[in-house]
């Protein structure tokens, strides 16, 4: 109602829901706030429900699709939501529809596993993977090749790298869903913001003010720190943490991943 009253609407009817999608620990945050600063664009309003997500992160089971597109549908005109959810033809249809401006954020793979490592060991203690990580996994290199190689032998549903995001591609190749990069809020801000920006109005978001003090609008509301799992934001801090056999591995298991993506050209890195 305040919305509405806001910006003299008697329904939100027609304004697109803005949802945030991405592959865990790929700049969910980031994108989720940059999305937040519509607020102060026009009539949408962070809707305040839960991360729609495809595994229940103090079990690991998966999440029978009802539910999944049960959530989905909970989201109303106008409302912002985020979430990890596959590609799966129900779900892509759900996000696909008129009304909806979806957006897939992406990371660089190797900076993805690197986040994963501290995440999983220093803030997530509910996490299903959290006290073998903690326990378990003696140092950084182990917990780091498990990230990356998954833990197949310990009976957790848990694959490598590229077999977590084969479900995910799928958004890479649908019309509706604006495909973003975390390294280019860091490299090309501006750019980034536009293209967000963008996408919102084509979906039917009736902005209040001008492209260019919409762009600044959302880059004030991004702040890193305020997210819980904030560690450092930084791009390529895998070249820190990868010793040579890091490498080798995730050649081996998700080199073909970074090519698909656009990350290498090859596998001389």
């Amino acid at each position: 109602m305040a919305v509405r009253l806001r910006y003299k609407r008697w329904s939100l009817e027609g304004v697109p829901v803005l949802f945030s999608n991405s592959f865990p620990k790929s700049g969910t945050h980031l994108l989720t706030q940059v999305l937040g600063g519509f607020t102060s664009l026009g009539p949408v309003v962070e809707s305040g429900l839960p991360a729609i997500v495809t595994f229940v992160g103090d079990s690991g089971e998966a999440r029978p699709l009802s539910a999944i597109l049960r959530d989905l549908n909970r989201l109303l005109p106008g409302d912002i939501g985020y979430g990890h959810v596959h590609a799966r033809p129900e779900i892509v249809q759900a996000l696909s529809r008129d009304g909806v401006a979806p957006f897939f954020i992406l990371r660089d793979p190797r900076d993805v596993v690197v986040s994963h490592v501290y995440y999983i060991t220093e803030h997530q203690s509910t996490h299903v993977h959290h006290r073998y990580y903690r326990d378990t996994l003696n140092d950084f290199d182990q917990r780091l090749r498990a990230s990356i190689q998954g833990m197949p032998d310990e009976g957790l549903l848990f694959p490598d790298v590229a077999k977590r995001f084969e479900p995910y591609l799928g958004w890479l190749e649908v019309p509706q869903a604006l495909v973003l990069r975390y390294e280019d809020f860091i490299e090309q801000k501006r750019l980034t913001l536009g293209r967000i920006f963008d996408h919102t109005i084509r979906a039917g978001f009736p902005s209040v003010i001008d492209r260019e003090q919409a762009i600044e609008r959302l880059a004030s509301n991004i702040d890193p720190k305020r997210s819980p799992t904030f560690r450092s934001g930084k791009i390529g801090e895998w070249r820190k943490a990868f010793a040579n056999q890091h490498k080798q591995l995730f050649k081996e298991l998700a080199g073909d991943l970074l090519i698909r993506l656009g990350y290498e050209k090859d596998y001389d890195w």
